[in-house]
C-alpha cells in the first residue's frame, strides 16, 4: 500500500479489507498488528480495550496460510474482532465482567459466540472494558466503570460526553478505530445505548437468534450478545455468523428455521418505499430540542424515500413501571449457575461469594457500592417463585400482546421508530430485535435512532437502517 495501513484502515469496512486481502495487498498479520499499534497508541486515552490476545499475531499468521493454501472460511477470514469481558474465550485472556473479583479467570470454554467467531476465521484480538457486571451491580454507578479495568471514555468527548453502557469499551473502541468490530451484549440497552453514543450501528437480536452460551448472565428472558459496528453492512455480515441453534440454550431452538446464515442478503434500500412505520410520540417528549431536531429530519428522509409514516401512534403501557423483579431473580439464578463451573480453586462459586470477596475488598472492589448485587442475593433463588412468575407473566403480556404485537398489528406497521434509545425496554422485556443507527451529532455528542420490531423481525429492520443509512452517511470518526 502506499499509505500506511493504520492511516488507510481507519473507518474501513469489512468487506473492504476482505477485499485488500484477497488481492494480496494485505495480511491478517499486518492488519492485526496494525491494530495492536493503534490500540497501544489510543486506548490510553480512552480506556476501552482491557487486554490484547496474546494469540492474535499467531491466529492471523495461520489464517494468512490458510487462506493461501485452502481459501477463506467465510467473509470474516483474518478479520480482528474484540469481544466484551463477558464472554468466554478459551485462550490466554480473561474473562471477569470486568470485576476484580474474577481478574484471574480464564474460561475453560470458548462460548458459542467466540466459537462462531472462530470457525469463520475472525482473530480474537482482545477484551473490552464494560460497565461491572453489565450494570447489574449497583446504583449509580457510572456507565463504563468497573473495578478491574477502571473508566472508559467516550472518544467524541473524553470525560464530557456519556459512553454508554454497559458494552461501553465495544463502543468506543470501534468508534475510535481499534478493531473490524466488536461484539456486546445487551439485556436492557447495553448494546444500543453505546452504540448511539458513540456513533455505532449496533444490533440487540431477538432472543434466542444468538446462544447466550458462555456468556456471564443477567436475564435469561432478556440478554443476548450482538454486533457493534460503524455499518448497517458489517452488522448484518456478522449477524449471520453468529446466529446458530445450541444444545446447550433452550432459547435458541425456537429460532429453527427462523434464522439466515446470510443477513447480508438484506441490505435492501428499495424496500423502504414499501415501508410502514409507526412513531410513538410519548417517548419523543423526553428528547431535548437539540436533539429532537435531527430525529425528525430522520423521519422526513424516510418519508422522502417513500416509506408510509404513522404519526402519531400509540403503545398500550407506554407509560408504565414494569419494574425489575425479573431481572433480579434471574440474575442470582444464571450467575450462580455460571460461577458454579468454574474451577475449584477459584474464590468465587456463588452471588454470595462475589458479595462477600467486595466486601472483604472494599477499597478497589466497592467504589460504588453492590446495592443490585444484595438485592438480587435476597431473592429465594427459584424461578418457581409466585414473585417471579407473576412479574415475568406482567413484562410479557404488557410488551407483547398488549404491547408491540398489538400496536405493529393495529396500525400495519413493518416496525416502530424510536428516538435514541428511548422506549427500547419494551423490545428488551419482550424478547424482540432493535437496531440504531447514527443521525447526527448535537453539542452533547452522537445521536442516533432505533427500528425495532416483532421477534425475528431483523431482515426488516436492516433493510430500514440501510436505507436510512445511505441516505444520510451521518457517521463521522472522532478526532483523536
Amino acid at each position: 500500500m502506499t499509505i500506511p495501513i493504520e492511516q488507510w484502515m481507519i473507518e474501513v469496512d469489512i468487506a473492504s479489507l476482505q477485499r485488500a486481502m484477497e488481492r494480496g495487498e494485505l495480511t491478517s498479520e499486518q492488519l492485526v498488528q496494525a491494530y495492536i499499534d493503534r490500540i497501544n497508541r489510543i486506548n490510553p486515552i480512552i480506556n476501552a480495550v482491557l487486554e490484547i490476545n496474546p494469540e492474535a499475531l499467531e491466529m492471523a499468521r495461520k489464517l494468512d496460510k490458510e487462506r493461501s493454501v485452502s481459501g477463506v472460511r467465510s467473509p470474516l477470514h483474518g478479520i480482528p474482532i474484540l469481544l466484551k469481558d463477558n464472554i468466554d474465550t478459551a485462550d490466554q485472556m480473561h474473562t471477569s465482567a470486568g470485576s476484580i473479583a474474577l481478574a484471574n479467570s480464564y474460561a475453560a470454554k470458548d462460548s458459542f459466540v467466540a466459537s462462531q467467531l472462530r470457525n469463520a476465521g475472525a482473530v480474537l484480538l482482545g477484551k473490552t472494558n464494560m460497565t461491572e457486571w453489565a450494570n447489574f451491580m449497583t446504583m449509580g454507578m457510572p456507565s463504563g466503570y468497573s473495578s478491574r479495568g477502571g473508566q472508559v471514555l467516550n472518544p467524541y468527548g473524553l470525560g464530557t460526553i456519556d459512553v454508554g453502557g454497559s458494552s461501553s469499551g465495544s463502543g468506543a473502541s470501534i468508534a475510535a478505530n481499534l478493531a473490524a468490530a466488536a461484539i456486546g451484549t445487551e439485556t436492557s440497552g447495553s448494546i444500543v445505548n453505546p452504540a448511539i453514543q458513540n456513533s455505532l450501528v449496533g444490533l440487540k437480536p431477538t432472543v434466542g437468534l444468538v446462544s447466550r452460551t458462555g456468556i456471564i448472565p443477567i436475564s435469561s428472558s432478556q440478554d443476548s450478545a450482538g454486533p457493534m459496528t460503524r455499518t448497517v453492512a458489517d452488522t448484518a455480515l456478522l449477524l449471520g455468523l453468529l446466529v446458530g441453534i445450541d444444545e446447550n440454550d433452550e432459547a435458541t431452538l425456537a429460532s429453527e428455521g427462523k434464522l439466515h446464515r446470510d443477513y447480508t442478503q438484506f441490505l435492501d434500500s428499495s424496500f423502504i418505499s414499501q415501508a410502514r412505520i409507526g412513531i410513538p410520540r410519548f417517548y419523543y417528549d423526553l428528547i431535548d430540542e437539540e436533539g429532537l431536531v435531527l430525529i425528525e429530519a430522520a423521519i422526513d428522509v424516510l418519508r422522502q424515500k417513500g416509506a408510509t409514516i404513522i404519526d402519531p401512534i400509540s403503545i398500550p403501557h407506554e407509560s408504565d413501571e414494569l419494574g425489575g423483579e425479573v431481572m433480579r431473580y434471574e440474575f442470582k439464578v444464571g450467575l450462580n449457575a455460571y460461577l458454579s463451573q468454574l474451577p475449584s480453586d477459584a474464590q468465587i462459586h456463588s452471588l454470595q461469594d462475589l458479595i462477600a470477596f467486595n466486601k472483604d475488598n472494599e477499597q478497589s472492589a466497592l467504589r460504588y457500592g453492590q446495592t443490585t448485587l444484595e438485592w438480587s442475593e435476597e431473592t429465594s433463588g427459584s424461578l418457581t417463585d409466585p414473585a417471579y412468575l407473576q412479574a415475568k407473566q406482567r413484562d410479557i403480556q404488557f410488551t407483547q400482546s398488549e404491547g408491540l404485537d398489538y400496536v405493529l398489528d393495529h396500525y400495519e406497521l413493518d416496525a416502530l421508530f424510536l428516538p435514541s434509545d428511548e422506549g427500547t425496554d419494551l423490545a428488551a422485556r419482550a424478547g424482540y430485535p432493535v437496531l440504531t443507527v447514527p443521525v447526527g451529532y448535537t453539542s452533547k455528542g452522537p445521536m442516533g435512532v432505533t427500528f425495532t420490531g416483532r421477534a425475528y423481525s431483523e431482515p426488516t429492520l436492516i433493510k430500514l437502517a440501510y436505507a436510512l443509512e445511505q441516505a444520510t452517511l451521518h457517521r463521522v470518526p472522532p478526532e483523536l
